[in-house]
């Protein structure tokens, strides 16, 4: 395992971890993010090459930059949080606690009376990454938020979830889109599959948004470079999730461009001094793009149960 301070991107302080075939790059100077999740040296997300670079001689970023690329996590609901650039740009304080964990600390937010804390875990030895978030509420009064994870990944893949049968979606998926609708039974497209039990989104389709009623806590997405990127997280039966359709997990596109995956947490009702954690485990590894044909349903699942054990 090796840790080092780096610049890269045009950000410094970037905190680099590595070991035989991971490289992760942690960068606190806008919004405590993952730069690069790498495995085997392809970087499984998207970093938009318009923001290299792009931090003013303060050190801040400019406030019309709303959207940071690559590993974000965030808070919601989507609708009713109020803005938050200190959490979402703001200049976290990065520690190094041991030889694979970090801890980013965000500043103290008015405007949604929480601080954030995350903590980054790598494996010794695997590509694998232990993820939590930490919500604080810093104020006088209750708070009600919830995790949000919006994972940029590089476009063109294959977007995977498993399919809840006992669900309250009709389809197992809801879409968003066009504008404020929600739509319940969306109709068949080209690139959407839904086969022995998973979703597969194979490219860009006529809405972006699509939400997610998981009763098994993944998401999984293949790279064109043929990486398959696993996130595993809990499911919280019975608890109040907080999005306009109560899903806890989405996956929202732009074009061939970007997916974003999103596992989103229960909502927490938090009193004055109070937090509460999420957590989510990363996995990377080689799996072979197929190109237009179909995913065998199986092998993907025999990967989820070996990452079980």
């Amino acid at each position: 395992m090796k840790v080092q301070l780096i610049e890269t991107n045009g950000y410094k302080d970037c905190i680099e971890i590595s070991n035989q075939d991971t490289r992760m790059v942690l960068e606190p100077s806008c919004g405590g993010r993952i730069l690069y999740f790498d495995h085997k040296g392809v970087n499984l997300l998207y970093i938009d090459p318009d923001e290299d670079a792009y931090l003013l001689e303060d050190g801040k970023p400019p406030k019309s930059k709303l959207s940071p690329c690559a590993g974000r996590c965030d808070i919601g609901p989507e609708m009713t949080t109020p803005s938050h650039p200190e959490l979402w740009l703001g200049r976290w304080t990065a520690t190094i606690l041991d030889s694979g964990t970090v801890e980013m600390i965000s500043p103290e937010d008015t405007e949604t009376g929480v601080q954030l804390s995350r903590f980054f875990s790598l494996d010794q030895h695997l590509t694998k990454l232990k993820f939590t978030q930490v919500i604080k509420n810093i104020s006088p009064d209750l708070k009600k938020y919830h995790h949000w994870s919006r994972t940029f990944c590089t476009g063109g893949g294959i977007a995977i979830a498993p399919i809840n049968t006992d669900g309250r979606f009709p389809e197992g998926f809801l879409t968003y889109g066009p504008g404020d609708i929600i739509n319940y039974r969306p109709g068949p497209e080209t690139n959407i599959l839904c086969k022995d039990g998973l979703l597969q989104i194979t490219g860009a389709t006529s809405t972006q948004k699509f939400a997610l009623d998981l009763s098994e806590g993944w998401l999984a997405y293949l790279s064109r470079e043929s990486r398959l990127l696993v996130k595993k997280f809990p499911i919280y039966n019975g608890r109040v999730y907080g999005e306009m359709a109560s899903n806890n997990a989405s996956f929202w596109y732009k074009g061939e461009d970007i997916c974003e995956v999103e596992p989103i947490g229960p909502v927490e009702f938090l009193e004055p001094g109070e937090e509460a954690s999420f957590t989510e485990t990363w996995y990377a590894m080689e799996y072979d793009y197929p190109g237009n044909i179909p995913l065998d349903a199986g092998k993907i699942r025999k990967i989820i149960e070996i990452l079980a054990m």
